[in-house]
């Protein structure tokens, strides 16, 4: 009898010391992880999953290191933690969509959008959810579904920023260039320090031919966000169309100086010779 109690003793001291070096391995990963230590974050969170596989916790042990791979740049195993997590927790919208934006990330459309799918049907208001299917939507010029998307996000927001520029780039893709410009309009009205706005409303009054309104509205982006190139690249693509060689090429060579490759405006710099 003696003999059983002091094994049983034996057990319940290995059992308490074995659940301690699991605590003490996730806090320390945990500290790790805040500290930007990743790589040891990264064994440590290997090490208690080693330790405990069938622990409860665990779902949490691999997210976390999924979010710590990411932060590595190691997309794919990255990938691999998230799916074991959401293996024990499959309705965890939080690791869903952190899955899904890595999907986004590799161009993994299809699995990207069921994972935005499982999250709107489990919250069917999610903005991140929401906005990336409707993006993906685009990408499969199924405009209708992406439009209905957007509109759920701009129901419960109407001022929703990304929900209202999808709706405007989708009115263009449609052909529809009074209402896309219409939109950003207003998106410019309200953020008028956003030069990617005049950049997108330029695109808009090409397409309608107003290429003097493009101008203005490219210089105003300019002023802006002078280090960005793509403006003096269209702005020189307008050059040429209204024939204006000397200003085209002045557009270009400003556009390599900010780091466009010679050789990607090659052809264009022979236009204007």
């Amino acid at each position: 009898m003696r003999r059983l109690i002091i094994i049983a003793c034996v057990c319940l001291c290995s059992f308490g010391l074995y659940a301690q070096n699991y605590n003490e391995l996730v806090e320390e990963a945990m500290a790790c992880a805040q500290k930007d230590s990743l790589a040891r974050a990264e064994q440590l969170f290997r090490e208690a999953l080693k330790l405990d596989p069938k622990n409860a916790r665990n779902a949490l042990l691999f997210s976390n290191l999924g979010t710590v791979l990411k932060r590595q740049g190691k997309a794919d195993e990255a990938i691999e933690a998230y799916t074991m997590a959401l293996n024990i927790t499959p309705y965890a919208t939080a690791i869903l969509l952190n899955r899904a934006a890595l999907y986004l990330d590799k161009g993994l459309l299809e699995k990207a959008y069921i994972d935005y799918c499982n999250v709107i049907d489990l919250i069917p208001e999610e903005k991140e959810a929401r906005l990336f299917r409707a993006y993906i939507y685009m990408q499969r010029h199924q405009y209708k579904e992406a439009r209905i998307d957007y509109n759920v996000l701009l129901g419960k927001d109407a001022k929703n920023k990304p929900a209202r520029i999808g709706l405007a780039m989708l009115d263009q893709k449609e052909g529809k260039f009074i209402a896309a410009r219409d939109r950003l309009n207003l998106l410019v009205e309200e953020y008028p320090q956003d030069a990617s706005l005049l950049k997108m409303r330029a695109n808009v009054e090409l397409e309608q031919e107003f290429t003097d309104m493009a101008l203005l509205d490219l210089e105003a982006a300019a002023k802006l966000d002078p280090n960005d190139a793509d403006v003096y690249v269209m702005m020189g693509d307008i050059y040429v169309r209204q024939k204006k060689k000397h200003q085209a090429r002045q557009a270009y060579e400003q556009a390599i100086k900010l780091g466009i490759s010679a050789l990607q405006l090659e052809e264009k710099l022979k236009e204007v010779r």
